[in-house]
């Protein structure tokens, strides 16, 4: 049975206004405001400037829909740190979302293997289905069949969004199952083996992750890992949707990846 979801995108709520003017940390607003588009940092062991692309991912942590400028978003920011044991500024910074990352890479199964002297060996050829043409995004895409039936569970679900269903790409699939050793030529081709872009252990290797199409900057590529490519998909109502709905499905995020979904609903 589909679930019924509440259609809570990010983009889409508008708090009270009282609540994103509550009482916050002296200066916490001002720091975020600014650290938004200048903080120089590594999250993912590549230089980036600002979090805008983990602004919303971050808002839906802290359970605030207020603007990252608000009192209301330091107040929330101050009330996880607190929950987690770190100091409560207020002040969203490297340190706190190292405790996040930790949370959000923590329910991907694939993690939990990852880095093994082996990787998990791919799935049996006939354990894997193959989606249909309208469900995919200019390729032939195979999943295991119980990801796949979760992915179009979901895709009836979002498609209800007139948003999603404005755009005729919105969440097809790009990429899917990736046969191990294909994928590890790639990555000796394109130079970048256990990186941040393409890894020889890879979760695609399972048949439980999908990249999806969540829009893109205009020129780009929907998988361009670009710090103005990633922030453009996360500001469109695909990505939205899907941090607000997916983990129903029992989809779960690579944070830096905004296209990329990992099914957790059978063992790797």
């Amino acid at each position: 049975m589909v679930p019924t979801l509440i259609f809570a995108a990010a983009a889409a709520v508008m708090p009270p206004p009282s609540s994103c003017t509550v009482s916050a940390p002296p200066g916490a607003s001002a720091v975020n405001a600014t650290s938004l588009t200048a903080l120089a940092w590594a999250p993912f062991h590549r230089p980036e400037i600002g979090w805008l692309v983990y602004a919303p991912k971050i808002a839906a942590e802290i359970a605030t829909t207020c603007a990252v400028a608000t009192p209301g978003f330091a107040a929330a920011m101050g009330n996880w740190q607190r929950g987690h044991r770190l100091a409560p500024t207020g002040v969203f910074d490297p340190l706190t979302f190292a405790a996040m990352k930790a949370r959000w890479q923590n329910a991907r199964p694939f993690v939990h293997i990852d880095g093994r002297a082996a990787c998990p060996p791919p799935p049996a050829d006939n354990r894997l289905a193959t989606a249909i043409p309208s469900e995919s995004y200019g390729k032939t895409i195979r999943l295991r069949a119980g990801a796949l039936a979760a992915f179009r569970a979901m895709l009836t679900i979002a498609k209800r969004d007139p948003a999603i269903a404005a755009e005729p790409r919105s969440l097809t699939i790009f990429s899917g199952y990736r046969d191990p050793a294909s994928d590890a030529a790639r990555c000796t081709t394109d130079g970048n083996c256990n990186g941040i872009v393409r890894a020889t252990c890879s979760a695609h290797r399972t048949g439980l992750a999908v990249d999806l199409w969540v829009g893109s900057a205009p020129g780009q590529r929907p998988d361009s890992s670009g710090d103005s490519n990633r922030a453009a998909m996360t500001a469109g109502p695909q990505y939205r949707w899907l941090l607000a709905n997916a983990a129903r499905f029992g989809f779960v995020n690579y944070v830096f990846e905004p296209w990329h979904w990992e099914w957790t609903g059978e063992a790797i």
